[in-house]
């Protein structure tokens, strides 16, 4: 008589296995479009490392990545975060500068995070409610630092219209008001780090940045999204502004600095 062999656990030493991916039915009232957002953040393995380690988002990895390469934030240092909510590259920049002096022998740092609404207090940083594009708002930020900045950074993104030129213009709105308070805050040598989309008006952006910064590199850190237009531009070396005597008036398409910058959380 043949006994029949009952299949226990298949054992593997790991090489070609993948995470078991979830899938997010589409619930009545909710859009594909959302359903399918759902679904990849359920699947993304930053935004799950980020739960772990406490993050309050999966963007705390492309500063994080960004700093691994051009080593900008340093303890010590003074650490400017433009619309910093929800606060992930905030809590990098907390950790790295030494802003809460848990790093015995080394330089304690500064961290200003500001932003249009109330953020949920981080340990070791100053937050700040502030339009950064109103008048007299860099004279706060130094202020506030007590002089000038090493880092001035930002990873903000307009709300997503679905039109590709306009997010685009949009958010370069956003990276170009940021660069001005960076021309307006920064110590000579600084580093400037800002989100940008690909496009035509990110030209302009380059250039002005060149003039005014010994070196400026477009990087898409690992931890953005493959399909995402989004890179960061790294401005290192600041020399000081740049003037706007001898540049052309430039048309803005409508997305000009007048507004107040906005967050879509999706991005992030």
């Amino acid at each position: 008589m043949s006994r029949r062999r009952t299949k226990g656990p298949r054992r593997s030493s790991g090489r070609g296995m993948r995470e078991l991916s979830v899938r997010v039915k589409t619930a009545r009232g909710r859009k594909l479009s959302s359903t399918r957002w759902l679904q990849r953040q359920l699947n993304d393995p930053y935004v799950q490392r980020a739960k772990a380690e406490g993050y309050r988002g999966r963007a705390a990895y492309k500063i994080m990545e960004l700093d691994d390469r051009f080593h900008f934030l340093k303890p010590g240092g003074r650490v400017v975060d433009l619309g910093c909510a929800p606060g992930g590259w905030t809590q990098v920049a907390v950790e790295r500068v030494n802003a809460r002096g848990e790093k015995p022998g080394r330089r304690r740092g500064r961290v200003i995070g500001v932003d249009l609404r109330e953020v949920e207090s981080i340990a070791g940083a100053e937050l700040h409610r502030l339009d950064f594009m109103a008048e007299g708002a860099d004279e706060k930020v130094r202020d506030w630092l007590g002089g000038k900045a090493d880092v001035v950074m930002s990873d903000m993104a307009a709300s997503a219209t679905g039109h590709r030129q306009t997010d685009h213009l949009r958010i370069m709105a956003l990276a170009e008001a940021a660069a001005e308070l960076a021309f307006d805050v920064l110590e000579e040598g600084g580093t400037f780090v800002a989100k940008v989309l690909e496009g035509g008006a990110q030209a302009e952006l380059q250039k002005r940045l060149k003039r005014g910064f010994a070196k400026v590199l477009n990087v898409k850190p690992p931890a953005s999204r493959a399909d995402s237009a989004e890179k960061y531009v790294v401005a290192l070396g600041f020399r000081g502004a740049p003037s706007r005597a001898e540049e052309p008036p430039q048309d803005d398409g409508g997305a000009g600095r007048s507004g107040s910058p906005t967050e879509d959380k999706r991005n992030r």
